[in-house]
């Protein structure tokens, strides 16, 4: 949680850029899945956790990318 909003972060790690960006691995298909799981998460939390889902104004969708020693944090991704 950040204040009100809900940060759901995937997080894709590559020792070098051979083989593509670690941030181009989260394709439509890979952020679609994540987006599902995160409404299961919030579907969850407001029946088994009412006060945490009451604080819930909003969701950002972050991506973390590890290349190498290099961290990278691109917020808002998706």
């Amino acid at each position: 949680m950040h204040g009100t909003e809900l940060v759901v972060c995937e997080v894709k790690a590559r020792a070098n850029n051979a083989f593509g960006f670690a941030a181009e691995a989260v394709t439509p298909a890979k952020q679609l899945k994540v987006r599902r799981a995160t409404f299961d998460f919030v579907e969850h939390l407001r029946v088994n956790d009412s006060a945490l889902h009451a604080r819930i104004r909003s969701t950002r969708f972050d991506v973390a990318t590890m290349t190498g020693v290099q961290l990278e944090v691109l917020l808002n991704a998706f």
